[in-house]
């Protein structure tokens, strides 16, 4: 459930267009699972029939919150207890994260049509399964099919910058969320791509109730700049040098004034295009013992 007004957030929580696919990206200073849990709800209130795969947390856990009405259309497809198979008795592992195998648990479901498709989370995949053919497999879910969208939680500080952003490229939409200002406020950086290929970009402060309710506030810049994150601040690179690379107002005032060994006057100028009659000048007329044959300018060198 969402409180607030027409937002970028809110449009994203009120449903993903076919072939959606949105990626919630936090790191260890702020969990995404919250929002995650909440795109479930809203799912669900929408009527719509949701299956999650669950990697880093146990269907108890994801369930808290949820409201009874809509359950009988969620479908948990445990991968927590025993996500490798090394027990043999999962019901699912992170080796049949495929597009045939996703395909087929999803039609397995009394529910025909459509459904929404949810990962917690794709770092658990990502490093068990090589980032290509988890791309590839994201591509093709993205079609369409038997999964209408796809919504997956990302811890980007566990992974390589170019990882992340292979995963993002192939993304409609990307939330990345940190912390906010006050303690039970979050900020979240949105990125979404429309259908045409234009890109939209936006800032927002919410937060998340024990019902899973997400509310909106106002813009970030109406409550104050918020402390850079130290992680974001460029490092000066002439700090704790032991010299100074920068001049003072009267160091650079000198150094303009400055005539180049390069540059000529005016006058110079002026001298070496415009000489005056009778300068000196050096004319060199060939004698008859000069031996120069144009043919050969080395015929006269003992070779």
């Amino acid at each position: 459930m969402l409180t607030s007004h027409c937002t970028m957030l809110s449009e994203l929580l009120q449903g993903n267009d076919s072939g959606g696919f949105l990626v919630i990206q936090d790191s260890c200073r702020y969990s995404g699972r919250d929002l995650l849990r909440s795109f479930i709800s809203s799912a669900l209130d929408r009527e719509e029939v949701v299956h999650v795969l669950c990697f880093e947390s146990s269907e108890e856990e994801l369930k808290d919150g949820l409201r009874a009405p809509g359950l009988q259309r969620l479908h948990f497809h445990n991968a927590y207890s025993d996500p490798l198979g090394w027990m043999d008795h999962s019901a699912f592992t992170v080796d049949k994260f495929s597009f045939e195998e996703l395909t087929h648990l999803v039609k397995q479901s009394p529910h025909s049509r459509p459904a929404t498709l949810v990962i917690d989370s794709l770092t658990w995949i990502l490093r068990h399964v090589s980032p290509p053919a988890v791309c590839k497999t994201l591509q093709q879910l993205k079609k369409g099919g038997a999964v209408r969208a796809v919504a997956a939680l990302l811890h980007a500080d566990m992974h390589q910058r170019g990882t992340v952003g292979s995963v993002c490229h192939l993304a409609t939409s990307v939330i990345t969320v940190s912390p906010g200002i006050k303690g039970d406020e979050a900020l979240a950086k949105i990125t979404k791509r429309s259908k045409s290929g234009k890109v939209l970009q936006d800032e927002e402060i919410f937060s998340i109730k024990e019902d899973l309710t997400v509310t909106i506030q106002n813009k970030p810049s109406h409550l104050g700049h918020k402390q850079a994150d130290p992680e974001e601040q460029q490092t000066d690179p002439t700090a704790n040098l032991t010299f100074n690379l920068r001049l003072s107002d009267t160091e650079r005032e000198a150094k303009e004034k400055l005539a180049l060994p390069f540059m000529f006057s005016k006058e110079k100028k002026t001298a070496l295009l415009h000489p005056n009659q009778g300068s000196g000048r050096i004319l060199y007329e060939p004698d008859a013992n000069d031996d120069f044959d144009q043919e050969d300018p080395d015929d006269d060198l003992d070779v």
